[in-house]
């Protein structure tokens, strides 16, 4: 669990990534997300958490704006990465999430090779200037997803075709490979067994040296395990943000406390 003294940093959220202000977001006439402000800082491990449809993966949506996808939905607010607005018409979506890459729930590889997997990303922005530079950053991927001893020696075979928990660890290749500077999870171990999920969360440890990793959980033993801020969402509303612990061991909001102890959600 969070240790103030190992990361005083994320306390003082001297170094914020991504700043949201009054966000909302309908779907139709449904008010999915109401009013949140938030800071997310760089090189920290963010957990949302709450009941099922309280809106964590609706918000953590808007962050690389995924919600666009979805006719119904309309976003309202600011949110800012780097400084930058990412609602700006200026900004292209597709380059955004080159900058802010997600994982899913399930583990979704692409009816490819290992190796096309995670290529894709890289071809399809120019990030290699030949087969060389490609080779490289397709071994560092899959070196930073802890995957790359297991692959090395197939990585013409399907993607498909390796275990779930390899699979959702390709996911985080695939995602990594376009060198994003924040790294969306929504629920990512959710359909993983127990040795594949300690995996998948001993990763996202060593991923936060690089990136700011946000992650979605239905687990509160888990944003325990691997963030150092967790942020509280009750019926669209961002009830409680605050260091971890705190969260765990002495929440300000008697709807946080209720969650935690199991008497709501």
């Amino acid at each position: 669990m969070y240790d103030a003294k190992l990361d005083e940093r994320v306390t003082t959220m001297d170094d914020i990534k991504i700043s949201a202000r009054g966000v909302q977001v309908w779907y139709g006439d449904t008010h999915a997300i109401k009013d949140v402000d938030v800071d997310i800082a760089d090189r920290t491990v963010t957990a949302f958490i709450g009941p099922s449809g309280c809106g964590k993966s609706t918000f953590l949506r808007c962050l690389n704006r995924m919600n666009d996808t979805i006719d119904s939905a309309r976003v309202e607010g600011t949110i800012l990465l780097d400084d930058e607005n990412i609602y700006d018409k200026r900004v292209d979506p597709v380059q955004l999430r080159a900058k802010v890459g997600m994982v899913f729930q399930k583990p979704n590889p692409f009816p490819k090779s290992i190796y096309d997997n995670v290529a894709y990303g890289p071809r399809i922005h120019g990030l290699a200037r030949n087969k060389a530079e490609l080779d490289d950053i397709v071994e560092k991927a899959l070196r930073r997803a802890a995957l790359w001893n297991e692959a090395k020696d197939r990585l013409q075979a399907p993607g498909t075709g390796l275990s779930g928990g390899q699979q959702q660890r390709l996911c985080i290749a695939r995602a990594v490979a376009t060198e994003p500077e924040v790294l969306l999870m929504d629920e990512p171990c959710s359909a993983l067994d127990p040795i594949a999920t300690a995996q998948v969360e001993e990763l996202i440890d060593e991923l936060r040296e690089n990136f700011s990793v946000v992650i979605v959980t239905h687990s509160m033993q888990q944003a325990a395990r691997v963030s150092q801020r967790t942020a509280f969402f009750h019926l669209g509303n961002l009830v409680e943000y605050d260091v971890t612990d705190r969260i765990f061991t002495n929440p300000s909001d008697p709807r946080t406390e209720s969650y935690i102890s199991g008497r709501i959600g």
